[in-house]
Order: C-alpha cells, then structure tokens, then sequence
C-alpha cells in the first residue's frame, strides 16, 4: 500500500453563479442590414482597443484604462465604450491564463522527454523506483531529442513574452483564420469564409446595469419584447425611435427561465445581451446573462442523507447504480449513452440528453445526490504521457469532461440534486476487484464501468471500496478460509488472520498443551470476553 496515492476527500460541487438564455431573432432585411454594420463598426473599435491593451502589457492601470474609454466614448458612446473595454480586459486576463498553461505544459513535456532520454533504450517504467520507459528505437531517440530543443526554443519565446506582459489573441478565433489558407480541407468558399470571418468579428455585446430601465440602456429589451439598440455616434443616421436608437421589428421571447428574466427586468435589474450572427444557419440570435444568488452549499452529510447514484463517465455512456446509505447497490444498472461524432452542437445535444436520464432516474430512486469523479484531462492527452496509443490520445481529447461536469451542475441545480466529487485514483480497478464478479448473473452481465460507478458512491458516501462479504463458516475451525467478514473501520486487525495457536491442528488440545491452556477465558462461549478480542469481528447485515 505504500506505493498507492494518498486520496483527496469527497465535497459537494458548489451551484452555478450565473444563467444565460437564448432566443432566435426573426430578423427583416433591413434589420439585419443594421445590425451587421453596426456590429462591424464596433468590431473595429473592440479590436483597436485590444492592441493598444496588448502594447500597453504590464505597465497598464486604472488611468490607461480610463484614457481608452475616453477616446472610445467620442466614437461611440460612453456605454459602449464601457463594454468595449471591459471585454478587452476579460480577453487580456483570458490569454494571460491560457499563457501560464501554455508554459507549465511545456514544462511538463521539457521533463517527460528529458527523464525518457536519460534512460537506455527499451528500458521498462518502474513505477516503484520513480523510473519511467525508455525510448524504444534509436531512430525515436533521435527524433524526441530535436523535439526537445525545440520546446526549450519556444519555452524561451514564451517566457520573454509573459514578461513582457505580451498576449496574442486573434479576433474571430485562430481555427478560423488558419481555415483561410485551407479553403478545400475546410470545404469552405472564398465568400463563405469572409462571412463567417466578418461575424465573429462583430461587437453586439452590452453589459446589464441596475437602476435603468429594463436592466440595459445600450441593448434594451422590453417585457413585451421589444428589442433596440443605442446606435454609435457615427452611425446615428440610421436611427429610427428618438435618443439615437434602432428599434427592430423583431420581437423576444425567451421560451427557457422565461419568467425569472422578465421579473429582473420589471424589478430593472442588470441583465447582459449578446447579439450574433449564425452564418450557416443564416439566423440571428440573442443571449441574456445574468448573475443569480448562489445557494449554499451543502454539508456532504446532507446531502447523502438519502443515498446517492454513483456515475462512471465513459467516452460513449454514463454508468450508474443507485446506493443507499449503507453503500449497497440497490436495483439494476443504468446506462446513459451518448454519441460524441458530428458538430459540436450534436455533442451538446447528446450529453443534454444523457444528462436529463440520469437526474430523471435519481429522482424516480429517491436520491439527494450524484457522485461523480472529479477527471481533469488537461495535461492527460500528451504524447509522451501515452505514447504512440493515438488511439487513447484521441478519445481522451474528444471526452467532454468539463463540459459534462459544467452541465451536470447547473441543471442538477433546477431539480434540486447535489453533485459531490470524488478522488477517481483506483475506482475501475477496485470496482471491478470487488463489485464485478459478485453482482454478476445468469440475467445481469455487470460490466466494469458499472462496478466503478458503485465504486464512486462508495467513495462518495464514506466508505471503503471493499465489498462487504459473507461471515466465515460457524463453526470454530479454520476450514472457512481467510476471515474475509466485514469489519467496523477502527475493528482492530479485521484484515488479517486467525491468531496461529501452537499445538496440534485437533478440535481439542491435550491437557495442559497449548499457550491458552487452562486459560477457560479462551473458550469461545456466548457472552464471554473473548468475543471482544481485537481480532474478532463483527458481523454486519447486508442486503444487495
């Protein structure tokens, strides 16, 4: 046991803090005419404001800060000025963060590689040692030492940059810029691209502020659903209601938290909006944000008061098993498959819906919570980590783990089901040791993704992966085997064997032999002290 980690403790998943809802804009021509300059104008601005931040580095502050939205006030209004510089200072903290990833990653792999090339070639991990494989061939040895140097060139590059406080970021997303010089690969026209670049490029974003009317002064929208926007000032001849504004003949309605948003914006409190454009779909639509009281947080005890669903995430499904208090599995094993190919919003789609069954079927259990593991893949899908596995590589990339997590939490939130994270070191392997082979039967194959769900409730509700077993044989001899009946934690020695008595193997020891002899505290007698040694254990009912 010396050589396992030590586990990190359970907690409960804190709720989400803020809520968005969408709603598609059935736009007229000339609405969107509007609207597409508009944000285009204001995406010229946002992006000019970013460079100067990004010159400015680490020497900016408050005063730098105030100078820029001076000189955006004058070419658009003191609102969006606002907005614009805002989302330039998120952007830079944005970059800075993914920066310091960037270099504790190539951290990461300077030492990876350096620790395989310092071993002979075909050397075998030793995980006991600290000792990690070798490279298998010359030719890889070659190929990881170029590979090394020229980490340790971009280490460089990256390092002065994050001193010198630089970022770079691309305006409209760098997947699509490179898509440009690959128009074919991409199956993407000239004229398609330059859309596609020109909207995500758009500004339409206005922050909430309470006390104004509806919660927005520069994008307003109404309890009846009118939408207008405050124009910049260059672009007030396009105005068509009094104060520089654009009413458009559009109308809102958010279908989903319908009726909290209108009650914010009755109350006028702050609520955010984002306009933007779809392309491929050729629609518009709108986001609303706000910020919502975050509920607290439960003691864990709390909530496992009513059992718990434990759930080992897959690449392809959800396994869960529900568990009462006591840690036994109840019922059958569920499953929740899910297809992670096609479009992004095909995957959204997918984990939505799986996501949905499972806190369906944890209300229909009675259950108060979901346990889960806490996975971060962040630095998992390195080659040097896995190897030539591009297999594994590819599947660890492509699991959504931070997306599944991020909506498990928010919509376990609305049905009032908490999420408690678990230690997920050990879980398939201990889960299939214990659980698999018990729980399997002529009518039920349980898979090892069900057994580690059991294991993550488990782990989740306090206690030991080991599954409880069958008390040895009633009798006093040793014929059962290794005492394997289930023990109370702090019963001392439960693991271990029967105490070795010298003396022949009989049912009775000659008189006077033995090391208990004439000790008739020994005999094992209902009521007597003996029952309490430290090595006797208790028998506890199960029921599975």
């Amino acid at each position: 046991m010396g050589g396992l980690r030590k586990l990190a403790a359970s907690f409960v998943v804190p709720g989400p803090s803020g809520v968005a809802v969408r709603d598609r804009l059935r736009v007229s021509a000339a609405d969107a005419a509007v609207l597409a300059e508009v944000g285009v104008y204001l995406g010229s601005l946002a992006a000019a404001d970013l460079a100067e931040r990004s010159r400015q580095g680490l020497a900016h502050d408050a005063a730098g800060w105030a100078v820029r939205k001076r000189e955006l006030t004058g070419r658009s209004s003191a609102r969006w000025a606002g907005s614009i510089t805002k989302a330039t200072h998120d952007q830079w903290a944005l970059a800075r963060r993914g920066q310091a990833a960037h270099l504790a990653w190539l951290h990461g792999q300077i030492a990876s590689i350096e620790a395989r090339l310092a071993r002979p070639l075909g050397a075998k991990a030793d995980k006991r040692a600290g000792l990690v494989r070798g490279y298998s061939t010359r030719g890889e040895w070659h190929a990881k030492s170029r590979r090394l140097h020229t980490l340790k060139d971009r280490l460089t590059v990256v390092e002065a940059g994050r001193a010198a406080g630089r970022v770079h970021v691309v305006r409209g997303g760098k997947r699509l810029a490179n898509a440009r010089h690959q128009l074919e690969a991409a199956g993407l026209s000239e004229q398609t691209w330059r859309e596609r670049w020109r909207a995500e490029r758009m500004f339409l974003t206005a922050d909430g502020e309470s006390g104004k009317r509806f919660g927005n002064e520069t994008i307003r929208v109404t309890d009846t659903g009118q939408l207008s926007i405050k124009l910049p000032a260059p672009l007030a001849h396009l105005a068509n209601a009094p104060h520089g504004r654009y009413v458009l003949d559009a109308t809102v309605a958010f279908k989903h938290r319908g009726q909290e948003w209108r009650d914010r914006i009755t109350a006028n409190r702050a609520v955010a909006y984002r306009i933007h454009h779809d392309t491929a779909r050729g629609r518009w639509y709108i986001t609303a944000s706000w910020q919502r009281t975050a509920a607290p947080v439960l003691p864990l005890d709390a909530a496992l008061a009513r059992g718990v669903v434990g759930v080992d995430m897959n690449d392809d499904h959800l396994a869960a098993w529900h568990l009462d208090v006591h840690g036994n599995p109840v019922g059958e094993p569920q499953r929740f498959f899910y297809d992670l190919t096609g479009s992004t919003e095909h995957r959204d789609a997918q984990i939505r819906h799986a996501l949905t069954r499972l806190l369906h079927h944890t209300r229909r259990c009675g259950a108060g919570a979901i346990a889960i593991e806490d996975l971060a893949f962040t630095d998992g899908t390195s080659r040097e980590k896995h190897g030539r596995n591009k297999r594994f590589r590819r599947l660890i990339s492509r699991f959504p783990t931070a997306k599944l997590r991020a909506r498990l939490v928010s919509m376990a939130a609305e049905q009032g089901v908490a999420v408690v994270a678990v230690d997920p070191a050990y879980t398939s392997r201990w889960g299939a040791q214990h659980w698999q082979k018990p729980l399997t039967t002529p009518r039920r194959k349980t898979s090892r993704h069900d057994a580690a769900s059991i294991a993550v409730g488990r782990r989740a509700l306090g206690h030991p992966i080991r599954r409880r077993t069958a008390p040895p044989h009633p009798d006093q001899s040793d014929r059962g085997g290794h005492r394997t009946v289930q023990a109370r934690p702090d019963t001392c020695g439960r693991e271990g064997t029967r105490p070795h008595l010298p003396g022949p193997r009989t049912r009775c020891a000659p008189p006077g032999g033995g090391a208990k002899a004439g000790d008739q505290g020994a005999q094992h007698r209902s009521g007597h002290p003996a029952e309490h040694e430290c090595w006797q254990q208790d028998s506890l009912p199960l029921s599975i």
